[in-house]
């Protein structure tokens, strides 16, 4: 059993203070959802978790089983089996999805994996997801629609074969019939591979579809409330209203996010720095 395992976690961008001690854990197999009011710290945690350098920890630790994720690049994080399904997943010309694929599987093995036996692979996860077939050839989400690069994603995911993935949104941007693929599929990995699934979502649909194990409130930079999936229902209802009037947290106006930096969904390391 993997597990990935958030203490105290404190994390300030460009000075402000987003995240004021997070204490999380997520086992293999299992499926969290992180919700909360926009602008109080779901983006920032994942991309904390996956290294990204405009957030800057302050406190606090994450470990992946026995391992240091703070003390890891970007590239080590992808390769130790986290990945994060991006809410802005970026435009990379020149790079072919395929070269991309291929690039970020090979990180991850001693040996390169056999030609052959990728195109298969990569064949089989664009068919499961319903996409055009020349998407192997198409630079990397360049020209491709908002609903594209989501599943363009989740065909990453499907290659590289995380025991962790974060999805940050993952279902903005689809339409019904792209999001029940979506979940679908990603509820098809997690069982098949055991794999424990952070998920953002604003949406109590996608969650019917995903039917989470756990549920996490996030207001005002702290988890203030757990539960199972009737969480998720409740909220949806209800909305956070009554969680800030019960634990007297006064609800501030979404603030912008910051635009995410290039991490190439668990690319390699080059991207990681960009």
């Amino acid at each position: 059993m993997t597990t990935l395992s958030v203490h105290d976690l404190h994390v300030s961008v460009e000075d402000k203070e987003i995240l004021k001690g997070i204490d999380l854990t997520i086992h293999s197999g299992e499926i969290h959802a992180l919700m909360g009011p926009n602008g109080n710290g779901k983006s920032t945690l994942l991309a904390a978790i996956m290294g990204n350098p405009k957030y800057t920890v302050t406190q606090g630790n994450i470990r992946l089983d026995d391992r240091d994720v703070l003390a890891m690049e970007v590239d080590e994080r992808s390769r130790a089996g986290l990945f994060l399904g991006m809410q802005y997943p970026s435009e990379i010309s020149g790079v072919t999805n395929s070269d991309f694929l291929r690039a970020a599987i090979n990180a991850r093995r001693d040996r390169p994996i056999p030609l052959f036996a990728f195109i298969k692979e990569m064949e089989q996860a664009i068919k499961d997801m319903d996409m055009k077939s020349d998407l192997a050839h198409r630079f990397l989400n360049e020209g491709f629609s908002g609903g594209e690069k989501k599943r363009n994603e989740i065909v990453q995911m499907k290659l590289l074969k995380p025991c962790m993935a974060m999805l940050d949104e993952i279902d903005s941007g689809l339409d019904v019939d792209a999001l029940k693929l979506v979940a679908q599929e990603v509820r098809r990995m997690q069982e098949e591979n055991a794999m424990g699934l952070l998920v953002v979502s604003h949406y109590e649909r996608f969650y019917d579809l995903l039917q989470p194990t756990h549920a996490h409130v996030l207001m005002d930079g702290k988890i203030v409330m757990n539960g199972d999936f009737s969480l998720t229902k409740k909220i949806d209802a209800q909305g956070y209203d009554w969680i800030a009037q019960s634990l007297g947290i006064t609800m501030e106006a979404s603030r912008p996010q910051p635009k995410a930096t290039i991490l190439g969904s668990c690319g390699a390391k080059s991207q990681g720095e960009m």
